[in-house]
């Protein structure tokens, strides 16, 4: 890698443990260097010593709000001046409202990848709080030299947002594909792994297991959230074998993912509109081919092909859920050519490697783009 192609990959809070992608990308770069800044350091497993933090103490708050409220920080301009990038890569829509004046006051060509709820649930928020989102995603998107969606739902979402057709590419997050699928010994039934969130549709989840007679599958639920002590309290209420791990380092939740029978990943639009990208689980699990129950939700349908990768039904519809869990846990040849089929797909169109040189490609066109006379 070149210093002379350095990117600066930010992430306001840097960095949340579910936010694999955002690392595996930039480290998996071939022909840009990446440097990551944040505004503030969250601690995770994913959290680097040599990650360069914006606003790191608490006695930074106000220079931090005032960032927030008008978007200019002249400490983020000066630590952005002194990585010398070539390109920023901002990961969210209000993230990348957020360093947006620096890199246009610094001649930086911004990239902007929208997630999800960036512009689905956000831009819908009331109040001033609304009003004020809806002017930076604006903002952002006219200044950003390329908007990058993971799906193509979120694809047309940022259009409907404001963002110019012609400056917005669809691009899969990709995902280490091992050499060949973990020969170990299943250890679960089925395992969640997400947010506990309304959008992740966990309490639906625990719904369908909780029809299924007279053995009940033995779960795992990996990860947090505001909604996991009711999510607890209904699996006790109706018996499940169920545990409960509480977020974990990526390594164990590959582990766990590789002796599951299934991934169970029931995403649906939030009551408040919140909704999926396209769950990064899922694509790991078919990584490590173990097939996917899930939704015909966003872009989940463009990694799990129905009836060939795994199966899926309608957002919140328990009984269909339940099925399609019965159906894979009592057909063993089934789920076998499923995960087959799953690991073959995403070795195909979301391996990393593969999606990450892409990635540099899209950063070449946005740079040879900026270079060229007006």
């Amino acid at each position: 890698m070149s210093p002379d192609n350095r990117v600066v990959i930010w992430r306001s809070a840097l960095l949340s443990g579910s936010e694999t992608f955002v690392r595996n990308h930039g480290d998996h770069l071939t022909r840009w260097q990446p440097a990551y800044l944040g505004a503030t350091r969250t601690e995770s497993p994913l959290a680097r010593g040599s990650d360069v933090i914006a606003y790191p103490w608490e006695s930074d708050r106000l220079a931090f709000l005032r960032l927030r409220l008008t978007g200019e920080s002249p400490r983020l301009r000066r630590l952005l001046a002194v990585a010398r990038p070539r390109l920023v890569h901002a990961h969210f829509a209000g993230d990348g409202w957020l360093i947006s004046d620096s890199a246009r006051r610094l001649g930086v060509p911004l990239v902007v990848t929208t997630h999800g709820h960036d512009v689905t649930r956000q831009p819908d928020s009331d109040g001033l709080k609304g009003v004020r989102y809806r002017r930076n995603l604006r903002s952002v998107f006219d200044r950003a030299a390329l908007v990058i969606a993971v799906s193509e739902v979120i694809r047309e979402r940022a259009v409907a947002r404001g963002a110019h057709p012609s400056r917005v590419r669809g691009h899969h997050t990709g995902v280490p594909v091992p050499e060949s699928r973990p020969g170990v010994a299943p250890a679960w039934d089925g395992c969640f792994v997400g947010r506990f969130v309304d959008k992740k549709g966990v309490d639906d989840l625990v719904a369908a297991l909780g029809v299924l007679r007279p053995a009940r599958p033995r779960a795992l639920f990996i990860g947090d959230g505001p909604l996991r002590a009711p999510v607890e309290a209904q699996a006790r209420d109706l018996g499940l074998d169920a545990t409960f791990t509480g977020p974990l380092p990526p390594e164990q939740v590959q582990a766990h993912l590789a002796a599951s029978r299934m991934l169970a990943a029931p995403s649906r639009t939030a009551a408040d509109g919140d909704t999926e990208g396209l769950p990064t689980t899922v694509l790991e699990a078919g990584a490590y081919g173990v097939p996917v129950v899930s939704t015909l939700h966003s872009g989940i349908p463009e990694a799990v092909v129905d009836g060939t990768t795994g199966l899926l039904g309608p957002e919140r519809d328990v009984a269909a859920l339940s099925r399609n869990i019965y159906r894979l846990l009592s057909d063993e040849p089934l789920r076998e050519r499923l995960g087959r089929a799953a690991r073959a797909h995403i070795a195909s169109h979301f391996n990393l490697t593969t999606q990450s040189g892409r990635l540099e490609d899209l950063y070449d066109e946005v740079v040879a783009n900026h270079l060229q006379p007006s």
